[in-house]
């Protein structure tokens, strides 16, 4: 950006991004995720959180089948992955991550919609996706970060209901990983 010499460029100057939700950019929420709050329960023992009910019909938990824990170091991207049929559950329960969304669906109203969500242990949060969604996670945080995935398909090695997209060089997805600073 060029320099300001005086408050009348003010208006010509960029406007910041806003948060229309705690640690969500987006212009609307990508049809069919859901962003599900968690509580913390804490005491001098230390804290507690629960991570998903298989009940809780509106994050169509019912539909998991097995859990998988994700560690990943500062700085690191993983992404893009992309599925035809297997739905998503997320939850950061160590560090802080960057959830980046792209809805890849034609026949979707947000089609080529981004999302942008943080969370982690500073805004715990459950993330389901949907398929036909690309997503991608990237450590923020100064540690380690542990995302648990918990998918509505068993993982077939001869079957993987999974493609992918480099986080960095690709013609599809319009996103910079880098830290956006403003």
């Amino acid at each position: 950006m060029a320099q300001v010499l005086s408050m009348n460029e003010y208006d010509e100057m960029d406007r910041p991004r806003i948060q229309t939700l705690p640690g969500f950019y987006g212009d609307s929420l990508i049809e069919g995720v859901l962003i599900k709050s968690l509580d913390v329960f804490s005491d001098e023992r230390g804290y507690l959180m629960e991570i998903m009910r298989f009940n809780d019909e509106p994050m169509n938990a019912g539909e998991i089948k097995q859990a998988i824990a994700s560690y990943s170091h500062p700085g690191m991207v993983k992404g893009w992955h992309l599925h035809s049929v297997q739905e998503d559950h997320l939850v950061c329960v160590t560090g802080m991550i960057k959830l980046v969304l792209y809805d890849y669906r034609e026949d979707s109203p947000t089609y080529g919609v981004l999302n942008e969500i943080f969370m982690g242990e500073r805004n715990p949060r459950a993330v389901f996706i949907p398929p036909g969604i690309f997503h991608g996670t990237k450590n923020i945080g100064s540690g380690i970060s542990l995302v648990i995935g918990m998918p509505s398909v068993y993982y077939d090695p001869d079957n993987v209901d999974e493609r992918r997209l480099s986080p960095t060089d690709n013609d599809i997805i319009p996103y910079d990983w880098e830290c956006r600073l403003e």
